[in-house]
């Protein structure tokens, strides 16, 4: 009987014996955005409208500096960590060089940036024209832009992350973003 009960103890602990359990690999959480859904700005204070996605926060406060012009917006999204900055700046005989401030501005970027991809942007009938910046990598801002119809108006605008830049957990919201982006630059008109 004893030689039973160890053969069976034996034969369990031989098929009990395999693949030591392992723990499950860490993994990054899945973020789903909500479908865009756009609705125009029309701020009295502003030179310009533009739709505005229904995700970002109401637009609360605008910076005015009445010495130049300068007007700031900020397009808040709280649960995305991540704000949109626009500046507008009237056009008076500068535009050398407001464009070349926001070229410097994209271009402080590229220590940090693997790569900087310029699409130009030209809307004729709504008289704006301007470039779209893609900065990949992990650099501070994942997207920025400039708008201008070369005679009153100039519009900069960046996208940063309230966040240390990694640029592959922040990459789903930069790329929803990056859409917004695209979509503020499609529908703004010059008042």
């Amino acid at each position: 009987m004893k030689l039973v009960s160890i053969v069976i103890a034996t034969a369990c602990l031989l098929v009990s014996c395999g693949d030591e359990p392992l723990p499950k690999p860490k993994a990054e959480l899945r973020l789903d955005y909500p479908k865009p859904a756009y609705h125009q700005t029309d701020i009295a204070a502003l030179p310009f409208t533009f739709e505005k996605n229904d995700f970002a926060k109401p637009i609360s406060k605008i910076k005015y500096d009445p010495n130049t012009g300068t007007i700031g917006v900020d397009v808040e999204y709280p649960s995305m960590k991540g704000t949109i900055y626009l500046t507008y700046k009237p056009v008076d005989g500068n535009l050398t060089n407001l464009l070349r401030d926001a070229q410097e501005l994209t271009q402080k970027h590229v220590s940090k940036a693997d790569e900087i991809a310029e699409q130009v942007y030209q809307s004729p009938e709504k008289k704006s024209f301007g470039m779209f910046y893609e900065v990949g990598g992990n650099a501070a801002s994942q997207s920025q832009f400039y708008l201008t119809d070369s005679i009153n108006h100039f519009l900069n605008g960046s996208l940063y992350f309230y966040a240390k830049p990694n640029f592959d957990s922040l990459y789903p919201a930069a790329v929803y973003l990056k859409n917004d982006i695209r979509h503020i630059m499609e529908t703004l008109e010059w008042k």
